[in-house]
């Protein structure tokens, strides 16, 4: 996790609204209208169906009492707004109260095309529709409770996890792959790349290769895990994920797929 952040989050005002500016609202429109483009036949239908339920504005950026309203009758999950970085431990601890973390700020124009950060357009557009959905919003509850009761060390290994599921997973279905990672569902580039390109290995999800897998935050991933159906995720989160993080430490991680670069490959 990063440690500093040239973005600030914007300020609520006494209602818990935020004013964003007319250029604010300009690239949400532009990085919504670009994405919504690219996502039938690649997004699973878990998330086009959360993202119908959200019915997220086109043309400005949604408030989040909007986002919680939809969130809370379906699943009992709100946002909660956060600094542009927070660390593991309140990061576990929201998403163990059922609160998602949205930082108030969205990329500029010199990082619109790839933002390291996760800003408001990546969360609430890349992650919260599947929060609507049981088998996501249970796994992802499941996963906080563990990660804030986790110690340093396997909090690295579960951070795999996530990364592999949460940002980066794909869902086998009977169209055929689809994808139900919000890092690639808000990246133009990363969801033609995952699906219609040779270049990454696409391999069956097993849960400890996964956490013995590495990754980087700033390539497009040479390796993508797959589901076998998007309801595994909820057997997923019924299964003893701490004994399998123990099973991992011992045997080590995986050779990377990537060049390793310093302070970026977890």
């Amino acid at each position: 996790m990063a440690n500093s952040s040239a973005y600030q989050s914007k300020q609520p005002d006494e209602n818990g609204n935020i004013h964003w500016s007319q250029q604010e609202n300009a690239i949400w429109s532009e990085l919504y209208h670009r994405q919504i483009s690219l996502l039938p036949g690649r997004a699973c239908q878990q998330y086009l169906d959360g993202l119908t339920l959200l019915d997220l504005p086109e043309n400005r950026i949604p408030q989040l009492s909007e986002i919680d309203s939809v969130l809370e009758s379906t699943t009992g999950w709100r946002t909660a707004p956060v600094p542009a970085l927070i660390n593991f431990s309140s990061f576990f601890a929201l998403l163990a109260d059922k609160q998602f973390p949205v930082a108030n700020f969205i990329r500029s124009r010199e990082e619109f095309d790839y933002l390291q950060e996760p800003d408001i357009f990546h969360e609430v557009f890349g992650h919260c529709p599947l929060l609507t959905n049981p088998a996501f919003a249970h796994f992802t509850h499941t996963y906080g409770k563990l990660g804030l009761a986790a110690s340093k060390e396997e909090r690295i290994y579960l951070a795999r996890l996530y990364w592999f599921t949460v940002e980066f997973g794909l869902v086998n279905t009977v169209e055929g792959q689809r994808i139900y990672g919000g890092g690639i569902l808000s990246s133009p580039g990363e969801t033609c790349y995952a699906l219609e390109s040779n270049a990454p290995l696409k391999v069956p999800m097993n849960p400890l290769d996964v956490l013995r897998t590495p990754y980087r935050i700033d390539i497009m991933q040479p390796l993508y895990y797959e589901l076998a159906s998007f309801d595994d995720l909820f057997t997923l989160a019924e299964s003893d994920i701490m004994k399998l993080v123990q099973q991992a430490m011992k045997l080590g991680l995986h050779a990377p797929l990537f060049e390793i670069a310093p302070k970026q490959a977890s």
